[in-house]
């Protein structure tokens, strides 16, 4: 791993370092002036003490020795202005790249600064600061070359150090500007190569590029400047975390108080960037100008700590507090929709929310689908059991079954040791219906995210860690790919500042950090839950009812007319009456929902909310029901009826509402009673598409309490006190039409 994380850095910053005698000349004339001392108070958690920091030798401006053999450069001036702004001291070692990165895995240093460039790959093994630089790629000619322009290369040849980013950028424009690349193995090499007049340009790191003319180089840029990784300060993964808040906080500090920006000045003169541009502020605002940006944003809906129902029947969770703070902090406003997982990637794909945060993992797979932000959490995998189960081990698996969550980083690890340790895997579709698994026996564990189970257990969830946490992936916030670039900057660029500011470990801690008391104090019973959240029941089952009221009613027209259309003499009705119930009888109420919800607004454009979307399914779906109670209910009465009417010359119409529906709603009225309580248990799958009706509400309340079976039992007993209710009213009625 030290090759391919070296190489790729050597391969990438070795600029001024190994200009020559000329960069050699201007340390001699100039050296740096020393940093001023700050007076800002000592506020960290590693204040009074010393750290031992790595860095390279010749990577001028960032690194260098002066005449008086003292290190001195951006990142030097730098980490001891950080270190003087947070009361911490640092022993400065210089090692070279290559050293300074193997001594930090090895623990010999606690951090590297070192030009270092924050990368995908690199991020798997180490923790980095804020970025305190935008590195990139310029290209340059002699001062006196004619060349003014890219345009102006056609023919000529450009010089690039074999393997760098700057190797990379002029390959992939040689063809259309028409050049040949003069590779080299150094960088020394490029810089000689243009004044000998064997290339006419070369392409390094701008800040090299910047440095070098400011010293006395005669080279001009040419082209626009092509942004690369940003430089970071990097730890040991998960280690060093007090070390890297103060520096975050430090590197805000001095970004504002114009510290950064006269360091670098100092070494990059008129060509030093602003540092509010790169650095994350210190403190995070949440009081940004609006901008005008609003999104919709999927979630899931019981998947404690990152998204659950709070006692006041708000959203929250870390991933909901992270992205109320960044829209804060950003100026947008985001309107948060409780989907589930499944559902709201289905409603991300169908446009009917602009992004996902669900604790939704990065993977590649996913990748070729959706666009991310910047990783917001590291997780990993872990195996949960009941505290009282026997389970100590996976060796103790075996013949078992165990219990995922569908499309998770647990799913994908089950599937990958079941065959090893022999034991079966039960998906499921929620965290809730996981845990009531082998709350019921039916698996003996489950296997979850680890600040999931966490959580859970800290709650009083009654389970137990078996086993060490397996790596797992990165969650990020997801849109569609090629979309909503606007989000992700926004995202990404709060994100950071939440970091850097420490309101990010804030929430993180809010919802991780609970001891032991507190879990103890974590533990409610039934009373204490209905008592605590009778409102989000109420509100529950008002959304249950008014569904249920505008299905039967529109369901009831529906049925009307469609059961006459059945009976029609006019071929084309009844065709069409047939058509929609054998459709709507012939296909699953959760089908219909889906498809209503999240396929015709993809297909139309067309876009519902979940009211909306749920109210017209449950009445397309009774009302191809209520088609048939009418139709059957007309053809009942005896035909002899309806012919002595017509033969007393009474009209159609006439006879249908003097004879035959009077007869025929008597027969109807038991069918329709019927319908409508079947309707009113229907309301309870349109929680699949976040219609907060009472089901979809008793999830909210068990994914943060882990009570399902006290909070299901109440639920229960109110769905059998409507329907009995009901069921009083239609007898009634019935007793009534039929006296």
């Amino acid at each position: 791993m030290n090759n391919g994380t070296t190489r790729a850095r050597r391969g990438r910053r070795r600029g001024l370092a190994a200009l020559g005698s000329a960069i050699a000349l201007a340390l001699l004339g100039g050296g740096a002036a020393a940093v001023p001392a700050l007076a800002a108070e000592p506020a960290s958690d590693v204040a009074g003490q010393t750290f031992v920091i790595g860095t390279d030798t010749t990577f001028a401006p960032f690194e260098m020795t002066d005449t008086s053999g003292e290190l001195v450069g951006i990142d030097m001036d730098l980490i001891r202005a950080v270190a003087d702004d947070q009361g911490f001291t640092v022993d400065i070692k210089p090692q070279g790249f290559d050293a300074a990165v193997q001594a930090l895995q090895v623990d010999q240093v606690d951090a590297v600064i070192a030009g270092m460039s924050i990368t995908d790959e690199r991020k798997k093994t180490f923790d980095f600061s804020s970025a305190y630089f935008q590195s990139g790629v310029q290209m340059a000619v002699s001062e006196d070359s004619d060349v003014q322009s890219l345009e102006d290369l056609q023919g000529q040849k450009v010089a690039v150090k074999t393997g760098t980013e700057g190797a990379s950028y002029a390959q992939s424009i040689a063809n259309e500007y028409g050049f040949e690349l003069l590779t080299l193995t150094e960088t020394t090499d490029t810089y000689e190569a243009v004044k000998s007049g064997q290339a006419e340009a070369l392409v390094d790191d701008y800040p090299v590029l910047g440095y070098s003319i400011q010293q006395g180089n005669e080279l001009r840029t040419i082209g626009d400047r092509q942004e690369g990784a940003p430089y970071g300060i990097a730890v040991n993964k998960g280690q060093n975390a007090e070390l890297l808040s103060a520096i975050n906080t430090g590197l805000g500090n001095i970004a504002e108080n114009g510290t950064y920006d006269e360091i670098l000045e100092r070494y990059l003169g008129d060509n030093a960037p602003k540092a509010s541009d790169i650095v994350a502020p210190s403190t995070f605002a949440t009081d940004a100008p609006q901008t005008g940006e609003h999104f919709v944003i999927g979630t899931d809906s019981t998947y404690a700590p990152f998204e659950f129902t709070g006692e006041d029947g708000e959203v929250v969770g870390i991933d909901m507090d992270l992205l109320r703070g960044i829209a804060a902090n950003q100026g947008f406003t985001v309107e948060i929709k409780r989907l589930g997982f499944d559902a709201a990637v289905q409603a991300l794909q169908a446009g009917q929310v602009d992004a996902v945060i669900a604790g939704m993992t990065i993977t590649d797979e996913r990748e070729k689908v959706f666009d991310f932000t910047e990783p917001y959490f590291d997780t990993g995998v872990q195996l949960g059991v009941l505290e009282d189960s026997d389970i100590a081990s996976y060796d103790d698996l075996e013949g078992q079954t165990v219990a995922v969550k569908t499309g998770t980083q647990g799913q994908t690890f089950a599937e990958s040791v079941k065959d090893e340790y022999g034991f079966d895997v039960l998906v499921s579709t929620d965290t809730t219906d996981m845990v009531d698994a082998v709350k019921a026996g039916q698996a003996v564990g489950y296997f979850e995210d680890y600040p999931v189970l966490a959580y859970g257990i800290a709650q009083g969830s009654g389970f137990k860690l078996v086993g060490d946490k397996e790596v797992g992936g990165q969650y990020g916030a997801a849109v569609n790919k090629g979309e909503n670039a606007e989000f992700i900057e926004l995202f990404n660029a709060g994100l950071a500042n939440a970091k850097a500011s420490g309101f990010y470990d804030e929430v993180v801690n809010t919802y991780l950090g609970t001891g032991e008391d507190e879990a103890a104090e974590a533990s409610p019973n039934i009373f204490t839950v209905i008592s605590t959240y009778w409102p989000q029941l109420l509100d529950g089952l008002k959304w249950t009812v008014l569904a249920t009221l505008v299905a039967v009613v529109a369901a009831f027209i529906l049925g009307i007319a469609f059961g006459f259309a059945r009976i029609s003499r006019l071929a084309p009705l009844r065709w069409i009456a047939t058509a929609y119930v054998y459709v709507f009888r012939g296909t699953p109420i959760l089908i219909q929902a889906f498809f209503i919800y999240f396929a015709l607004p993809a297909m139309t454009g067309i876009k519902f909310d979940s009211f909306t979307a749920g109210a017209l399914t449950l009445s397309l779906n009774a009302g191809a029901y209520m088609t048939e109670i009418v139709r059957s209910g007309i053809q009942a009465v005896d035909p002899g009826q309806a012919e002595a009417s017509r033969s007393l010359g009474l009209g159609y119409w006439t006879t249908m509402r003097k004879v035959v529906l009077p007869q025929a709603f008597k027969i109807m009225i038991p069918s329709f009673v019927n319908q409508g309580i079947i309707t009113l248990k229907d309301t309870s799958l349109l929680s699949v598409i976040s219609l907060a009706e009472l089901t979809f509400v008793s999830k909210q309340i068990i994914a943060s309490t882990y009570l399902s079976a006290q909070v299901l039992t109440v639920v229960a007993i109110i769905y059998f006190t409507l329907i009995t209710l009901l069921t009083l009213l239609a007898n009634r009625l019935e007793r009534k039409f039929n006296a």
